[in-house]
């Protein structure tokens, strides 16, 4: 009862503090209402991080309407390469998005033949080697070439033992590392992204999903041990949900998968060997718990189509199913919730690819056939220098911007925690005690508890030694009263039976 009573009343203290900001006209303007989540997990209403800039069309761009623009990747040289699905082309825009530079129609192969894209769905731009990645999805390859347009590699179906021949290539996204291996991800295969050598050379597969240890799943493995060989080669296998799309960022490579129905690796942190960082990570992609959506009568779960890691290391997370972009710090703590699903400016029919670059983030829509802008608003500034603070170690110098944070929010969990932390790191650890368990944060609650005990005891010692000294004696005294009247009670006794 007494939870319930604290939930209704920072709820109430949420509307009225969001009613009375200044900033509060930020999010009055979009097509959908600002929330986030607090510390029990419930949504609140909050102050916009970004708001919508502006749609941009085909039109805009001088180069005809877009259709199915599917990805959308920036370069090292600052322009924006779409991958225009419909028209079979790859379209380069300049960094302030108002008009194309260039389109990519058709590339040279080697020989000196021409050849055309076929519903390209993927691109990417190294900047060690400055070759493009395309995957150009209905030719079943991935074609790696230079900015001139001379193709330098082209990758088609690998003959090898580790590669199921039965199984189609149909590449959806492509990355590279520094190197130059190169990552597929493929819209047939659960096995993870099919890995080729800087040579186009088969490698294998990298970064499986886990399958997710579901009820029927646990008791379908107590079965199987039970099982004739016969039985067991008849029942359908689990399989873990392939990845949907990744982006890499130093020398990590972070991937997503858009199944609804698992919560297992929906976000991955991979390092060279392939294992997840985030694999002991309590931290939910996307909403809490699924929505409601009356006009549909059902409940509807995240679905992360692709995801961006952003030159801060902030992590962005684009939903399908709710048209949101969802943003996290590096330690997966989350920051905003941007867009909808809407026909309006700021939302989408279908969202498909997302980029960020400086203090904007960039949405395709393949039904809109649009490219959305949204730009930073000034409490998404304030965040993310304090969050941009917190990750580089300096606590204390991020402590006033978090402090600034909760002056215009005061339900912004992820302030608390970076309250918490500096006060923790600059000693104060009550106050520290007080902010963690605002954020329901246990571990700093714990590291501050434990700092303050010993700060007591440094304090306190010599009380303490006296307080033991003089407990001590009293114990003793209070021994030796106790034996002196056992032995009067004896000596007492013995004499009336004497008598």
């Amino acid at each position: 009862m007494k939870k319930q009573i604290k939930k209704i009343v920072t709820a109430i203290f949420s509307l009225i503090l969001c009613g009375c900001t200044a900033n509060s006209a930020v999010f009055a303007a979009e097509p959908y209402d600002v929330y986030n989540y607090d510390r029990w997990g419930d949504p609140i209403p909050s102050q916009a991080g970004y708001t919508a800039e502006k749609s941009v069309t085909g039109y805009d761009l001088g180069i005809g309407a877009m259709d199915m623009p599917s990805d959308i990747f920036c370069a090292f040289d600052g322009n924006f390469y779409i991958a225009d699905k419909g028209n079979n082309r790859i379209i380069t825009v300049n960094s302030d998005f108002d008009k194309a530079v260039r389109t990519y129609e058709s590339f040279i192969m080697p020989n000196g033949t021409k050849t055309n894209l076929k519903k390209p769905s993927g691109v990417f731009l190294s900047a060690e080697n400055q070759y493009m990645y395309i995957a150009d999805t209905d030719n079943s390859r991935v074609l790696v070439a230079d900015l001139e347009g001379y193709v330098i590699k082209e990758i088609t179906k690998p003959e090898s033992e580790i590669y199921d021949s039965r199984r189609t290539f149909n590449p959806v996204r492509v990355i590279a590392d520094k190197a130059g291996n190169i990552y597929v991800v493929l819209n047939n295969i659960t096995t993870g992204a099919a890995m080729f050598s800087p040579d186009g050379e088969f490698t294998g597969f990298y970064g499986a999903n886990r399958v997710q240890p579901t009820a029927e799943i646990i008791g379908d493995y107590f079965a199987e041990l039970f099982m004739s060989d016969e039985k067991k080669a008849r029942r359908t296998r689990s399989v873990p949900t392939g990845i949907t799309s990744f982006d890499i960022a130093g020398d990590f490579i972070f991937t997503c998968t858009s199944s609804t129905t698992q919560t297992a690796d929906t976000v991955k942190k991979l390092n060279a060997a392939g294992k997840n960082i985030f694999a002991d990570n309590e931290a939910v992609f996307g909403d809490y718990a699924p929505m409601y959506d009356t006009s549909q009568n059902r409940l509807l779960a995240s679905a992360i189509v692709d995801i961006d890691i952003a030159e801060d290391g902030n992590i962005n997370c684009l939903d399908l199913t709710m048209g949101r972009i969802f943003q996290y710090d590096e330690d997966c703590n989350l920051l905003f919730i941007v867009g909808t699903n809407s026909s309006q400016t700021g939302g989408f029919r279908q969202a498909a690819a997302l980029e960020s670059y400086g203090d904007r983030l960039y949405v395709t829509d393949t039904m809109k056939n649009t490219v959305t802008i949204f730009k930073e608003t000034e409490f998404g500034e304030i965040v993310h220098r304090a969050s941009y603070l917190h990750n580089e170690g300096l606590y204390e110098e991020a402590l006033n911007p978090w402090l600034e944070v909760l002056e215009r929010d005061g339900n912004y969990r992820r302030a608390y925690l970076g309250v918490a932390a500096a006060k923790l790191r600059s000693g104060e650890y009550e106050e520290a005690m007080e902010y963690a368990k605002l954020a329901d944060a246990r571990k700093i609650y714990d590291k501050a508890f434990e700092g303050y005990r010993m700060d007591f005891i440094k304090r306190n010692f010599e009380l303490i030694i006296l307080g033991g000294i003089f407990a001590g004696i009293a114990v003793a005294g209070i021994i030796r009263s106790r034996k002196e009247k056992k032995a009067a009670l004896a000596a007492e006794k013995s004499t009336e039976k004497e008598e």
